[in-house]
């Protein structure tokens, strides 16, 4: 069964580069991102744990922890975090499970329950294990999403789609298309314009079911 927006997200416990984690009490409070990768060693991952690597002080910022997901194993994971270090510049300090069984993968519907990995895999046998999962404190599915293996994912759209969804969750509000931090919000539909008008001040009402706001800081 696929897994939706607002589904509590599978719990498991896995072995990592650095060591078991069980992962509802690794994400405790806090947001969680969740970026799965077909295999190590390849060329367009490498890209992409490299940019999550250098945006560590971002991570932080948001109170998020993020962690990534390959088929390969634990000694594999520490030797490509090599790799990933050299060709970003940066030091990669999120863990990388080792799902070398595709009990993860299975969890949360990127292979099917009948998939297995050959002897000698590449990457075309875990070719769909190419996602984002973006988990709130609550532990649901705040929001996913999937890329081909020729397509280089783009975590500055992760880190958006992550203020996005902190400030509509914490302050009861909607983002209209090409959000971006510090613009306005819209307006909730079950607020009318007076109770809107108290909250949030002045609004800006373009229609009547499309109604802007500033946030206050």
């Amino acid at each position: 069964m696929a897994l939706r927006i607002n589904d509590t997200v599978p719990d498991f416990t896995a072995q990592t580069d650095q060591g078991l984690i069980n992962f509802h009490d690794w994400i405790g409070d806090s947001w969680a991102i969740l970026f799965s990768h077909p295999k190590d060693f390849t060329p367009v991952c490498t890209t992409e744990f490299g940019a999550v690597a250098q945006l560590a002080d971002e991570w932080a910022r948001r109170g998020t922890k993020v962690v990534g997901i390959s088929v390969d194993g634990v000694e594999e994971h520490r030797r490509w975090k090599r790799d990933i270090e050299t060709a970003a510049d940066a030091a990669a300090h999120f863990p990388i499970i080792a799902d070398s069984g595709l009990h993860v993968s299975k969890a949360f519907d990127m292979l099917p329950a009948e998939a297995y990995l050959p002897d000698n895999p590449s990457p075309n046998d875990s070719q769909t294990v190419r996602s984002v999962f973006i988990i709130g404190p609550d532990k649901k599915l705040k929001l996913s999403m999937t890329y081909p293996m020729n397509v280089g994912r783009n975590f500055a759209e992760v880190l958006r789609a992550l203020d996005a969804l902190q400030t509509a969750n914490g302050k009861g509000v909607a983002t209209p298309a090409n959000w971006t931090a510090g613009q306005d919000v819209i307006v909730p539909l079950a607020l009318n314009d007076a109770d809107a008008e108290k909250k949030f001040g002045k609004i800006n009402k373009v229609l009547p079911y499309l109604r802007y706001a500033k946030l206050s800081d």
